[in-house]
């Protein structure tokens, strides 16, 4: 076991997304930062790489049958199954438990559905269905939550909710892509794939309805999610920019899945990094004047 098989045990590449997706969360919603910032960001990463290494104790008999999956720690035997079990129990605690610390019960409780929804009934249903990723896709819209409500915010609102139905959109053709691009492998595995219900041409459609979908969603944020009139011309062209990967996907030829999802996850990374740059010049524009002020 090395600090790599670690790294990849706990999917880093996919679990410091979703914590930034906390910290979007946190700073769209408060007017300040303050140290529980940090603790909501490590807790949601911790909590993130134990669900994704319990998801690979669980699946690991179906990760060996695919190529793409079976270098994994657990199916390759690097890391044995018994300790990925233990790991993941204690990364899990650590990440609920820097949560409940910095952001309150009601923020840990949302990272234990969290929990619930993607090892429970995620992990189950994609073995019933390929489109199983629907309600999956809910999981996406955990984590802003999780750093909204931990800033003090109410969850009962409209600009976290236009937040967290990106995540929801987004999440869809972005696991769909991989499904298209790795189908024979999920069908030698036992699990369902898009192509053995849909054509290729067919399974191109919805994923490109779907991707115009997610960049039409990130248009909500503009209307009232961010503040900044700046921010939302943006988010208007990483939109465009999305629409046109949807339709380059379409053109069977013309951008393999591998480009259409690597794009499709950039379009994402530029959507939040544009929200907490909303964020972060409230916050500055709330401070500057109570700063200068003292002088």
């Amino acid at each position: 076991m090395n600090i790599r098989s670690l790294v990849q045990l706990g999917k880093l590449k996919v679990s410091a997304p979703i914590a930034l997706s906390a910290v979007a969360g946190y700073v769209l919603s408060s007017r300040e930062i303050r140290p529980g910032l940090i603790g909501v960001a490590a807790g949601v990463l911790f909590l993130s790489a134990g669900c994704s290494a319990l998801n690979q104790y669980q699946e690991r008999d179906i990760d060996a049958y695919m190529l793409r999956t079976s270098a994994r720690p657990v199916p390759s035997g690097i890391i044995p199954s018994a300790c990925a079990l233990r790991l993941s129990v204690v990364l899990i605690s650590i990440g609920l438990m820097l949560i409940f610390f910095a952001g309150g019960s009601f923020a840990a409780s949302l990272g234990l559905c969290g929990l619930m929804a993607y090892n429970g009934m995620y992990t189950f249903l994609k073995k019933k269905s390929a489109f199983a990723v629907v309600p999956g896709a809910v999981i996406g819209a955990i984590p802003p939550a999780i750093g909204w409500v931990s800033a003090g915010a109410s969850i009962f609102s409209l600009r976290l909710a236009v937040l967290s139905f990106f995540f929801f959109m987004w999440q869809i053709p972005h696991f769909w892509l991989l499904l298209m691009r790795y189908g024979d492998e999920y069908e030698r595995a036992g699990l369902p794939s898009l192509g053995g219900t849909f054509s290729p041409r067919q399974a191109r459609r919805i994923v490109f309805h779907w991707m115009v979908a997610a960049a039409m969603s990130c248009q909500l944020m503009s209307v009232f999610g961010v503040r900044s009139h700046l921010i939302g011309a943006c988010l208007l062209i990483v939109a465009l920019f999305c629409i046109a990967n949807a339709v380059s996907l379409l053109r069977q030829g013309e951008l393999s899945f591998q480009s259409a999802f690597g794009r499709l996850n950039s379009y994402m990374f530029v959507v939040v990094f544009l929200v907490m740059i909303d964020g972060v010049a409230a916050i500055l524009e709330s401070r500057v004047p109570i700063f200068l002020a003292q002088f």
